[in-house]
């Protein structure tokens, strides 16, 4: 390829979309596991590890991208099958304590999705919203005109809702479209690799080049 350099730009990670999501994946997780998980357990040290594992490895990987696209794609990897793990112990959570995991159609999640929280700050402010909104939604219920028959909106909304529920959801749900996109981001890299190989490859090209120069 005429013009290729040997050192192509690499370690942008902060302006990848999977690592903006891991960081607030692993922020949210941190005070999750503190608040609702004992500190002195395994599944404390997991979570937060699982979490941080995701973050970290999606840098690594970017930064490493400038001698060896085989390691960033395997770090990348190592990413994805990170945050999988962390999706599970959410699961676990909830399930092992009779907690709702809720639909993607459900309307504090359509709401969620709606709002794109970017920080810890943001997610912090959707939770409040949801627990008053929910409480409001108590209340109206209670009045003499509501209490024979109720929207299944309204009942999906009052379901097992408490702070820990709400978070537990809200990180699955930033946990699924991550996973997601790291799916897609290991298989542009794989595709990548193949085609153009990797600094061995890219070192080849260039002397020949110059050679040929």
């Amino acid at each position: 390829m005429k013009g290729e350099t040997l050192i192509p730009k690499h370690g942008g990670f902060r302006n990848l979309k999977t690592f903006q999501l891991s960081e607030l994946i692993y922020d949210v997780t941190v005070r999750f596991c503190d608040k609702y998980i004992d500190r002195r357990s395994r599944t404390h040290d997991q979570m937060v590890q699982a979490a941080r594992s995701g973050r970290q490895n999606i840098a690594e990987g970017s930064v490493d991208s400038a001698t060896s696209k085989k390691i960033e794609l395997k770090l990348t990897g190592i990413a994805n099958d990170s945050l999988e793990e962390l999706r599970l112990d959410y699961e676990d959570y909830l399930r092992q304590r009779d907690l709702p995991q809720w639909r993607p159609t459900h309307p504090a999640l359509v709401r969620f999705k709606a709002v794109r929280c970017a920080t810890v700050d943001e997610f912090r402010r959707w939770v409040a919203d949801e627990m008053k909104r929910a409480e409001n939604t108590e209340n109206t219920d209670r009045t003499p005109t509501n209490t024979d028959r109720q929207a299944p909106a309204q009942m999906e909304n009052r379901v097992g809702l408490c702070p820990s529920v709400v978070v537990a959801n809200g990180a699955l749900s930033l946990l699924n479209l991550c996973c997601y996109l790291l799916g897609r981001q290991v298989q542009a890299l794989a595709d990548a690799f193949e085609k153009e190989g990797g600094f061995t490859e890219r070192l080849y090209r260039i002397r020949s080049e110059r050679r040929r120069g």
